[in-house]
């Protein structure tokens, strides 16, 4: 209830400055039925998305509430995705508020984009606008020549949205011989010594653009911290730990190409783990990188990326797997003047050989009113992707824009 007062009473004052204000957004209804357990429904959701813009001078206010309606549990969700203030000077800007940043070159992969938390809820199927949570932030950019120099100070922790237990999207666990007690995450206290900064330099030229980013922050996921107590009950507790993190990006033409890479290398990351001794958890330094290529064939946009990830001085009892292998692949074409698009992108684990399948058709019927008609398709038995191969799904989603 605080929360929607709160909200209503940020549209009140907008409204109330003049009308000067722009607003846009789009009114959306999505509908996700899942194909192997007779059409049972997974997705009936209504959504308002409302963007609000106001300027005057040297200063920039916006706002973005979302209206999403889930008539499959009849709840009315009201968040506010964004909602800062931006103020303009000659070599540097500053923002301040509630917002999403967004780091990096990959598609579909967080790699150094990981100053925004996730929404996980619907595991990665929503686009990434709608996955990322906004975070209290003070955003520092200073601009010299083609350079930018951004630092980024986030005073409050923001922790990952996590999917519930009973949704079709939370992820496989361990084996336990009795039901472990869980109890809550422990997150940081919200006080100075416990906020987060990551900066970064960016390059932008005619030949190469580039990035290079360090921070030291929270990692948005808990380790899982698990005890045997005396009278054999397993005890877990999620807590949550610092990630110093270095990293680079880059994009570069060739020859009517273009080339992408990424990386970031995380310091003392926690790892799952099968001994028990060290409560489950372990510290091991650990990379994650990218190479991708971009290129337009004959009218098709077509993109590959291949995606690796590395735990240093491994050991065997470490759940996850020394090197994690994944590859992307979109292809992409319009028709019929622009209004029809076909597109079809697909996730591929290398090591366990499963694989998420999204094509999708969407059709402009008039000016920002849009129809797509999709599947999420689920391959293999184990993975990232391979658990959820009961989840196969089609959908359609009806959007305006305004």
């Amino acid at each position: 209830m605080k929360r929607t007062i709160f909200i209503i009473m940020i549209l009140v004052f907008a409204f109330m400055l003049n009308a000067q204000i722009i607003h846009h957004g789009f009114v959306r209804a999505y509908l996700g039925a899942l194909t192997d357990q007779d059409g049972e429904y997974s997705v009936l959701q209504n959504t308002f998305d409302w963007k609000l813009d106001y300027g005057k001078g040297d200063v920039a206010l916006y706002v973005n509430p979302v209206f999403n309606y889930n008539a499959l549990n009849d709840n009315l969700d009201i968040t506010l995705r964004q909602a800062y203030m931006d103020i303009y000077f000659d070599d540097f800007d500053l923002r301040i508020g509630k917002q999403q940043i967004i780091w990096g070159k990959a598609d579909g992969v967080f790699i150094t984009d990981i100053i925004s938390p996730r929404d996980l809820s619907e595991f990665i199927l929503p686009d990434f606008e709608e996955i990322r949570i906004g975070t209290n932030a003070i955003k520092f950019d200073f601009y010299i020549g083609n350079s930018t120099f951004e630092a980024v100070w986030i005073p409050t922790f923001q922790p990952t949205i996590a999917p519930d237990a009973n949704s079709i999207w939370f992820p496989e666990t361990a084996d336990f011989t009795t039901q472990p007690v869980v109890e809550d995450a422990t997150k940081p206290e919200q006080k100075l010594t416990e906020s987060e900064i990551a900066l970064k330099y960016s390059y932008l030229g005619s030949a190469i653009d580039y990035e290079l980013m360090a921070a030291y922050m929270w990692d948005d996921n808990p380790a899982m911290h698990i005890y045997q107590q005396p009278d054999t009950t397993i005890l877990i507790k999620p807590e949550y730990h610092r990630l110093p993190l270095v990293g680079a990006s880059f994009s570069k033409a060739v020859g009517g190409a273009v080339v992408r890479g990424e990386g970031a290398y995380y310091f003392e990351k926690r790892f799952a783990a099968e001994d028990f001794t060290m409560n489950g958890v372990k510290e091991k330094d650990y990379a994650h990188s990218l190479i991708g290529y971009d290129h337009n064939w004959f009218g098709m946009n077509v993109s590959f990326q291949f995606i690796q990830e590395y735990i240093m001085d491994y050991e065997e009892d470490i759940r996850n797997d020394e090197f994690s292998n994944t590859m992307t692949f979109l292809i992409m074409e319009d028709f019929l003047r622009e209004t029809l698009r076909l597109e079809f992108f697909t996730y591929y684990g290398i090591n366990n050989e499963d694989a998420l399948l999204r094509p999708k058709i969407s059709y402009d019927l008039a000016d920002g009113f849009e129809v797509q008609l999709g599947a999420n398709i689920f391959v293999g038995k184990e993975g990232n992707f391979g658990q959820y191969d009961e989840n196969d799904m089609l959908f359609m989603k009806v959007r305006y824009d305004f």
